[in-house]
């Protein structure tokens, strides 16, 4: 139960206890509130005792490994607590673009494109790595490039 309305009902709680279920049918993405983590900003990540604060724009991706991610940067790979589809509601998606259901990077360490199996994409990055992008993720990556 969401919320209880008890007779006579005031049109005032009526009201607010619609917007709650609304709400909860379809909530806002973090996108949508301004939730969304720029390039610029900092972020602290931990990894057992080792601690670092990253530039987001500095971050070349993430890697799914489970309920974690582990990120991408300076030769570092540190795990962190979240999953890539967290990570993927907090960051710009102008920059941050999901390559697969195990991969989200970062757009502006894109080094070069070269077409893949099943009319997809690999993807290298600044940093070394290199990224399948799925067949359906593909599209909206040429879509997203302008390619």
């Amino acid at each position: 139960a969401l919320d209880y309305l008890l007779k006579p009902i005031d049109p005032e709680r009526l009201e607010a206890a619609l917007a709650k279920a609304r709400e909860r049918l379809h909530p806002v993405p973090a996108a949508a509130a301004g939730g969304t983590k720029g390039v610029d900003d900092m972020v602290f990540l931990r990894d057992g005792e080792r601690c670092w604060f990253v530039r987001l724009g500095d971050i070349a991706g993430f890697e799914s490994c489970g309920n974690y991610a582990q990120a991408w940067f300076d030769g570092q790979r540190p795990l962190i607590h979240r999953t890539l589809t967290a990570l993927e509601e907090k960051l710009d998606p102008q920059v941050f673009f999901r390559a697969s259901r195990s991969h989200l990077i970062n757009l502006r360490w894109v080094q070069g494109i070269e077409p893949w199996s099943n009319e997809g994409y690999r993807v290298t990055l600044r940093s070394g790595h290199r990224v399948e992008v799925s067949r359906r993720q593909a599209k909206l990556l040429r879509e997203r490039l302008e390619l």
